[in-house]
């Protein structure tokens, strides 16, 4: 009888002695169990999608219409949430936001991480303080500063708020550290000043965190329904997420037509981010935030 055995060759393949290649238990398992956890994630957007083919005013009975798949519920949604409207004004709030945040951001992270003053370590916790604190919290106080400066119902009340946030201090102080300070001091010893080094060097070295706050902060502006719910009342405002507030009824909903609106508020945001996810990977990966 001719024995058998089984000789590791390269990672993750085994070669035989009757020459077939066997791939690792362990990895077969690891494979199984990562499509397991893909299929159970985009279980619910199969369902958003199937119930989006069916024609509007239809109660959705099994996963794939009967018909056959439609755009009907897409159209109507387009026309009846005024998704032109909401998705200009919704992409220009967003895009102010994460301008300003990237602005602030990147000025107090790089003070926080390279210039020294008394107070230091007391402001960064003070910064990361206001993390847990929820925004519903500060509706009130808010709220009561935008009257008096009569920017209710203005772009200013929906941009404002969220110009400037904690974390993204604390995402780009983090980057900031792990740049080496011999960049910094060899500009310096050339005669640049702060702004130069961080303008020319510091900046262009810091793409990944940019590019990770930047997506945070874009898609956190696109979802929120809050602040467009609070501060504005006027119909020329509305926002992609008060649009598909005002495809639910108060005692029917039109499934097909609420799930059709969801998906063209999504679009943007999942291209945004398959974009710039190599980016987002790498940000978050040196900035000390992953787990």
């Amino acid at each position: 009888m001719r024995a058998f055995f089984c000789a590791k060759k390269s990672k993750g393949l085994w070669i035989c002695s009757n020459g077939c290649l066997a791939v690792v238990a362990p990895r077969v398992g690891l494979t199984l169990l990562l499509i397991l956890g893909a299929l159970l994630v985009l279980s619910p957007l199969l369902v958003v999608l199937s119930t989006s083919g069916w024609p509007p005013g239809t109660l959705p009975t099994q996963l794939w219409p009967p018909q056959g798949w439609t755009w009907q519920s897409y159209h109507a949604a387009w026309q009846q949430g005024h998704f032109i409207l909401a998705f200009a004004n919704s992409t220009f709030v967003a895009l102010a936001v994460t301008g300003l945040q990237l602005v602030t951001s990147a000025l107090a992270g790089y003070a926080l991480a390279r210039l020294s003053f008394p107070g230091q370590q007391t402001i960064l916790l003070l910064m990361l303080a206001t993390l847990v604190i929820p925004f519903q919290l500060l509706v009130i106080p808010i709220f009561l500063i935008l009257k008096a400066a009569h920017l209710i119902n203005t772009y200013g009340a929906l941009i404002l708020p969220t110009a400037a946030n904690g974390f993204g201090v604390f995402l780009m102080r983090q980057f900031f550290l792990t740049l080496p300070v011999a960049l910094e001091e060899a500009a310096l010893l050339d005669g640049a000043n702060r702004w130069q080094v961080l303008w020319h060097i510091l900046l262009p070295l810091s793409r990944p965190a940019l590019v990770t706050l930047f997506i945070f902060t874009f898609i956190g502006e696109w979802n929120d329904l809050f602040k467009p719910l609070v501060f504005t009342t006027k119909p020329e405002l509305i926002t992609v997420q008060l649009s598909l507030a005002n495809f639910q009824e108060q005692f029917t909903n039109d499934w097909p037509l609420m799930m059709a609106a969801a998906v063209i508020a999504t679009v943007p945001v999942m291209i945004l981010f398959i974009l710039g996810q190599r980016q987002l990977i790498r940000g978050i990966a040196t900035t000390g935030l992953k787990n």
